[in-house]
């Protein structure tokens, strides 16, 4: 079709020519007949002229597009056979119908020809390949050589019978992948490490062992960076920093940081054993980037209870060690300047928004309530958002809600009063995406965040202030500690004291877990406010249902590894929140057991997981894998579009990886 086109373009359009003779010939027919039948024969002999040299101009057109076509398959033929380049032709099966000479000289063997591709080079993965769009290059690595390929999907019509074939083009590029693994290998990477209790394991050891602790801390840390040809600096008395090879960071990862456990058993005379926690920054583009990677990195593992190391890898976070239980660190002095920074910014605030996580417990109601007193103490407006009350939280709320002077908002209540001058203040969670309204977070310039749980990924930046304390056994107790030190007298009513009674009590499970001299120095002060112990026992009564569904839990329970209990929580009962968290403290019970997990389902469809340890084992690095968090000894995780029996499953996975990475 397009040479035709071309051809009406080289030949001269003679017919209006002809159509004016034409004219011309009957006009002279009126005139005079004779010349009329002269011009006619003129006429014909031109239209037989113009067919004729039409023809002959077709005809040769013709033969020299024959020509030209003959040359340009030589030319081509030539081209393909000559390739510079290795090149495969294959069918959709995967056999080998045509290769070229340099295909022969890349693969050093004979005879492949109806062979199948994957047979003689198993990294191409054809399926792969093919659904792959045409201009994507995957690398192939044949023996010691690195070939980019490219594939064509080629239609061929012999007759009428279709048939499909594809053609493979290699093109090396051992030198560059080589190069680019060098480059890669001989990247720095910058690492932080500090003994996190250096100073309480000093004050524990003998005078004369001293010397002889901090040389072995230091010795072990330089054999360990010497091992891996790094550079190591000593900026404090506790604290160093690492320049390796990224090359090195492979095995770190894959002997999971064993300096970890080398400085844990130094026993030198000293009663505690010190702990590591390192921040790892990797693949920052230039070394100031690295270094911000590693203090945040540091900050994470320090945050998560220390013993730990976390690689910063841009937006990815990987975790090793934190096994052990977290030795509390905090000290009253820093409670003390967190009170009067709380107080300074309270006194410049407008009004004061409180709010805890979605579906919260006692220990995140509670931490609001005592917030709660200190602004209104300061004689601010304060308000606490809740969207919606559980059973877990029921009887504690119903002691507040008909009491005029404590507000409840919803979230979108929330926004709408939300000023710029407003304080927002976030106790029990560190997690944006959990909290009772994420939005006010975003709208937010001036926010105080006050936590007790082990730091993860996801975070609140952009707070004026942070007092996140791992060690510490609930935020209520964090809380009563800043109450004690924002005015001379604590002005605690008797319900709220109870409330945050109530919430210590639920985190410790009854202070048998995660307790501490502070815990208990907490709890006697609620007391002396006037917290009853027998009115905090009837905040946790559960109905007849309620109980049922705790003791199915128990009965459906199944043990593996010999002391892990795995229940899944009945469908359609009341409260599975509060079940399946009593049920997994209940399994705890159980002689043998040292780590409990229940599942449940909510009424939107989502599984959610609670995990309770004795602190053998580190529940919160197993529900990480599926995307939770917690501490060592209470950690939960939620599943979408799952089952629970689904989740089950990637539970079991869960733990067992874990328990193959303690084995490592």
């Amino acid at each position: 079709m397009n040479n035709k086109r071309f051809l009406k373009i080289l030949i001269p359009d003679t017919n209006i020519y002809l159509f004016i003779t034409i004219a011309f010939v009957t006009v002279i027919f009126f005139y005079n007949i004779y010349l009329g039948y002269a011009g006619l024969a003129v006429l014909a002999y031109l239209i037989y002229h113009n067919w004729k040299s039409n023809y002959i101009r077709r005809e040769k057109w013709k033969k020299y597009i024959e020509n030209l076509s003959s040359e340009i398959d030589s030319v081509a033929r030539y081209s393909l056979l000559n390739l510079p380049i290795p090149l495969t032709i294959i069918e959709f099966d995967g056999s080998i119908s045509w290769y070229n000479s340099k295909f022969i000289e890349m693969m050093e063997e004979k005879d492949i020809l109806d062979k199948n591709i994957e047979d003689i080079i198993p990294t191409i993965e054809l399926n792969k390949l093919l659904e792959e769009d045409s201009d994507k290059i995957r690398d192939v690595k044949v023996k010691e050589r690195i070939f980019s390929v490219r594939h064509n999907v080629v239609k061929l019509d012999n007759d009428h019978d279709e048939r499909y074939i594809i053609m493979l083009y290699w093109i090396e590029n051992t030198n560059f992948y080589n190069l680019k693994t060098k480059y890669n290998n001989e990247k720095p990477n910058v690492a932080f490490i500090q003994v996190d209790n250096y100073d309480d394991v000093l004050k524990e050891t003998d005078e004369e062992y001293r010397p002889l602790v901090t040389a072995e801390i230091h010795r072990r840390i330089n054999l360990w960076v010497s091992r891996m040809n790094g550079l190591i600096k000593k900026y404090q008395k506790d604290k160093y920093i690492v320049v390796f090879e990224n090359k090195k960071l492979d095995n770190l990862e894959a002997k999971r940081f064993t300096i970890l456990d080398d400085i844990r058993e130094i026993d030198l005379g000293n009663k505690i054993p010190p702990t590591l926690s390192i921040g790892v920054g990797v693949k920052g583009k230039n070394l100031s980037r690295l270094e911000e990677f590693a203090e945040s990195a540091l900050e994470l593992a320090l945050g998560r209870g220390g013993d730990q190391a976390v690689v910063r890898k841009i937006d990815s976070f990987e975790f090793y060690g934190g096994k052990t239980k977290a030795v509390e660190k905090r000290n009253k002095v820093k409670a003390r300047i967190i009170a009067h920074a709380l107080r300074q910014l309270i006194d410049q605030s407008n009004r004061v928004i409180i709010m805890g996580h979605k579906s919260p417990d006692m220990d995140s109601f509670g931490a609001a309530i005592g917030v709660y007193r200190a602004a209104m103490d300061r004689e601010k407006e304060a308000y606490i958002v809740i969207d919606k009350i559980n059973a877990a939280t029921q009887n504690v709320y119903d002691k507040f809600k008909d009491k005029e002077e404590y507000r409840f908002i919803s979230c979108d209540d929330a926004l709408e009063i939300f000023g710029e001058k407003d304080l927002l203040v976030v106790v029990d969670t560190h997690r944006p995406s959990i909290t009772e309204c994420p939005q006010l977070i975003e709208n937010s310039d001036r926010i105080v965040l006050i936590d007790h749980h082990r730091r993860g990924t996801e975070f609140i930046e952009n707070t004026v202030l942070t007092y996140l304390e791992p060690y510490a056994s609930s935020t209520c107790e964090l809380v009563t500690e800043i109450l004690q030190y924002m005015d001379e007298k604590i002005n605690l009513e008797k319900i709220e004291a109870e409330a945050m009674l109530g919430g210590i009590a639920v985190d410790t499970k009854n202070f048998s877990l995660k307790t501490g001299v502070r815990t208990f120095e907490a709890a006697s002060l609620l007391r002396r406010a006037g917290a009853d112990t027998i009115e905090v026992r009837q905040l946790f009564k559960d109905d007849i249902t309620t109980f049922i569904a705790k003791a199915n839990v128990v009965r459906n329970a199944e043990i593996i590894k010999g002391c892990i209990a795995i229940s899944v929580c009945d469908e359609n009962i009341k409260s599975p929140q509060l079940v399946v968290a009593q049920g997994a403290d209940e399994l705890l019970n159980i002689r043998g057991i040292k780590t409990s997990f229940v599942i449940g389902i909510k009424d939107d469809g989502t599984v959610f997981i609670s995990g309770r340890s004795l602190g053998s084992i580190n529940v919160q690095r197993i529900l990480e894998k599926l995307g939770g968090g917690g501490h060592l000894t209470v950690a939960g995780a939620q599943l979408k579009d799952v089952t629970t029996y689904e989740a089950k499953d990637m539970l079991i996975n869960a733990i067992e990886e874990y328990l193959e990475e303690g084995e490592k």
